[in-house]
């Protein structure tokens, strides 16, 4: 019958609604006058039908003017309730008034009871339908508990209430004092009391929603959930909401920020404002993982142009039209130029420097990933030595003031080709930066990024949700890390305040153990681990073994005396370098030895620089391994094209 009554159309549940609010109406006049003549079977005379009647129709011709019955009654909200007060309080008046023209006997009581009885019934019937209606939806919803008991956690829950997903049963307070109250008529519980509120409320889903300003230690508080194997997380941030980006109940994973468990950096915003507002800008690599951060920050600093710098077409489409989506949101006024371009075309870069009188260019265009630089080794060195020492050598020539390395802990002693070609890199620009003094070349270095391609958490999270396992490398592997934002801020102060030759780090305070890592990954998605001891867990964790070019420990810093800086979380180190000559020298048996496609000679003129290039194992070229490695070189006088012998 009820579901019939749901499956009615609009315009018949609207006829139903004023059919049961005449009813309403007329029993609760009923009601006020039995009550104030004190007659159970009180009998009415024609006059007071006739007041009735017209106070009836009066009220809902007043119902429907102010909009009563365009609510739907499932979705009913506290505007609904406020219009049934103002339709009962002119009905009230109303009554009064058609009593005194009729000249009817209306006690004046009788008008008080009849609103307070009115408002009752009318109210009444539609919050009983709203929760008939919505009882099988809210048993078929996930119980859910709300991590924050503050003006967040109270918005979450009452999007909840509207959604079809999740039902808050509990508030879960950091704040003593609100333990065991109630809001909203959902019970409040102190975190000490997490465990109880999840057994007694079915719970299976923790949802953060902590206030901006509450100033809750998110490491701690992840520390105590944890131990629940509940899936844990988080609604958007304040930011995000006033900007539009996202709606409070847009329940998504814990952020990076979160799993990282530290501060991020903040930077001196005024002194990274002055060095690019109104500035001719340049990155390379613009459409990378951070590049394109770059790009967002740089862009809201107000540089007076940006030049993206990309090789593939798609990331340097994707990155400029969300840019000039953000310019002309905001209003920034950025000239925004996407050039496509490789940094190993010294001339290309040259004439682009020229052409849009670039001041800065931060280098981010490199080949990262360690086992694939390692299968490829001649390109890993071409892009990342050559291509940073040909776009340093254009700026000069075009006359930049400001040039940033994007580098990497993985330069510090490598063990990879990667690495190795990173601190090449640094070596390069140190050697240039000793050569002359037009352009002032700053290095920036820092760890694993999250977020960014390649990373372990977007792969570990897509493990997990797949059923396992989950590969780690080694047992004792350890990584520092950073977020993408994080970085690039980084990037960004380095680059105003370089000298000439400086080598920026982050203290990035303790480094995170990878296993670690994965297993609060599992832990906060709701999962155990699966082990000889916990044979019934759900995720098991296997350790692959170290790749090619991995080590256990990553490092920051080659010497140990690091200098500080301006920046409190900024520190800045000297290292060893070379002379320009050797610099030189050493780029020509490179080149060399690249053009032989000699990965052999390559590795040991790597090893023979001041790198400290360590490999842990052999060359691991997929087509050197798999090759002849025997390559005719003809000279350019007798033959334009290098040819394999047939």
């Amino acid at each position: 019958m009820f579901e019939r009554f749901l499956n009615f159309s609009r315009f018949q549940k609207r006829l139903i609604s004023v059919a049961a609010d005449c009813l309403a109406l007329f029993f609760a006049l009923y009601a006020a006058f039995s009550l104030r003549l004190d007659q159970q079977l009180w009998v009415p005379s024609r006059e007071h039908i006739v007041v009735s009647g017209l106070t009836v129709v009066f009220t809902i011709g007043v119902f429907i003017k102010l909009g009563l019955y365009r609510a739907v009654v499932r979705y009913l909200s506290d505007r609904a309730f406020l219009t049934i007060i103002s339709g009962v309080f002119i009905s009230s008046v109303t009554l009064i008034l058609l009593g005194y023209w009729l000249e009817v006997l209306v006690p004046r009581s009788v008008p008080v009871i009849y609103g307070a009885l009115a408002f009752i019934f009318v109210s009444g019937t539609r919050m009983t339908v709203r929760m008939l209606v919505n009882r099988p939806r809210r048993l078929n919803k996930e119980f859910v508990a709300i991590v924050g008991a503050g003006e967040t956690g109270l918005q979450l829950a009452n999007a909840l209430d509207q959604g079809t997903e999740y039902h808050p049963t509990a508030f879960i307070t950091l704040t003593k004092a609100n333990h065991r109250a109630l809001i909203n008529g959902i019970p409040v519980y102190d975190i000490s009391h997490i465990e109880k509120a999840v057994r007694e409320h079915r719970i299976k889903r923790l949802l953060l929603a902590l206030d901006a300003d509450s100033g809750i230690d998110r490491k701690r508080l992840l520390k105590k959930l944890e131990p629940l194997a509940i899936p844990v997380q988080t609604v958007p941030t304040m930011s995000e909401l006033v900007a539009g980006q996202a709606r409070i109940n847009d329940i998504r994973d814990l952020e990076l920020e979160d799993l990282l468990g530290r501060d991020p950096v903040q930077p001196d915003n005024a002194q990274v404002a002055n060095s690019l507002y109104g500035r001719s800008v340049l990155v390379t690599g613009a459409g990378g993982s951070i590049g394109s951060e770059l790009c967002r920050q740089i862009i809201r600093h107000r540089p007076g142009r940006l030049v993206l710098f990309e090789q593939s077409e798609f990331s340097l489409y994707a990155i400029e039209r969300e840019l000039q989506s953000l310019n002309q949101i905001e209003g920034l006024g950025v000239e925004i130029h996407a050039l496509l371009g490789s940094v190993t075309h010294r001339r290309r870069c040259e004439a682009v420097m020229r052409s849009f009188s670039i001041e800065t260019v931060y280098h981010a265009a490199a080949y990262k990933h360690v086992p694939l630089v390692e299968h490829n080794v001649i390109e890993g060195v071409q892009n990342n030595v050559f291509g940073t020492f040909h776009v340093a050598e254009a700026a000069i020539a075009a006359g930049v003031k400001r040039f940033v390395l994007i580098s990497t802990d993985k330069a510090v002693r490598p063990t990879n080709v990667m690495g190795a070609s990173k601190r090449m890199a640094e070596l390069v620009l140190q050697g240039l930066a000793q050569r002359q003094s037009d352009t002032i070349f700053s290095m920036v270095r820092f760890g694993n990024v999250l977020g960014s391609s390649g990373s372990v958490v977007p792969l570990f999270r897509d493990q997990i949700r797949d059923g396992g396992p989950v590969t780690v490398t080694h047992p004792d592997i350890i990584r520092y890390f950073m977020t993408i934002p994080e970085a690039s801020q980084l990037v960004l102060q380095a680059g105003s305040m370089g000298l000439g030759g400086e080598v920026f780090v982050l203290d990035m305070g303790e480094p995170v153990k990878i296993a670690d890592l994965a297993r609060k990954m599992i832990h906060l998605m709701g999962l155990m681990e699966k082990t000889d001891d916990h044979p019934d867990g759900d995720i098991q964790i296997i350790f692959s073994g170290l790749r090619p070019g991995e080590k256990l420990y990553e490092e920051l810093l080659i010497g140990d005396n690091p200098q500080g800086t301006a920046h409190p979380r900024i520190m800045m180190a000297r290292e060893a370098s070379m002379a320009w000559e050797e610099v030189e020298q050493t780029l020509s048996r490179l080149m060399k030895a690249s053009q032989d496609f000699d990965c052999l000679e390559v590795v040991e003129i790597l090893k023979a620089a001041p790198t400290g290039f360590a490999p842990n194992g052999q060359v691991a070229d997929l087509v050197w391994c798999n090759g002849d490695h025997r390559l005719s070189i003809v000279s350019p006088e007798n033959e334009k094209v290098r040819r394999f012998p047939g």
